[in-house]
């Protein structure tokens, strides 16, 4: 017997992901709310013809929203297992295991390049860290979009605030 989900169901982890590599040990999951994430996708332009990595993916909510709201393609990496579950099993709450995949996979060890866009809600440092690779591995025209924080020395194309959090916006030269 099957029992159906209440409207506005979500799957939550539900146990700690154990070790972290050195460099990701000092995150925390903090979701993005949900209309940051729509401002995000519109802001980057985000179409059926995109293919949305979200770096750091938690719950899944930027590659769902991706896939549901604007028919792209969704992939979520994250190095949290019990987040991996939870945001698999959110993808199936929402009709949407063939539109998104969540890996669990170290960010820096992770091939981008089938990204058309890449989104961010990271610390400083990190987002720092991941700039060189973001620039090597991303196509042109590719768009990276961040909640929050810059990519270093890069400076955004495009700085807007959407209800109080900032979001900035890259195009891969």
């Amino acid at each position: 017997m099957m029992l159906a989900q209440p409207a506005g169901a979500q799957c939550r982890p539900k146990n700690p992901a154990g070790p972290l590599p050195p460099h990701e040990a000092d995150l925390l999951y903090l979701p993005t709310p949900h209309h940051v994430v729509a401002a995000m996708l519109r802001l980057a332009g985000v179409s059926q013809a995109d293919v949305v990595y979200d770096l750091g993916s938690g719950d899944g909510r930027i590659p769902i929203a991706a896939a549901r709201d604007f028919g792209a393609r969704g992939v979520g990496l994250e190095l949290d297992s019990s987040l991996i579950e939870a945001a698999r099993c959110n993808a199936r709450l929402a009709g949407l295991e063939k539109q998104v995949e969540f890996r669990r996979q170290d960010l820096f060890r992770a091939e981008l390049g089938e990204a058309t866009v890449v989104t961010l809600f990271l610390f400083p440092d990190m987002n720092r860290q991941l700039a060189p690779k973001l620039r090597a591995e991303l196509r042109p025209g590719a768009r990276i979009v961040s909640h929050r924080f810059g990519l270093g020395d890069w400076p955004p194309d495009r700085e807007i605030e959407a209800d109080g959090h900032t979001l900035l916006l890259w195009t891969v030269p």
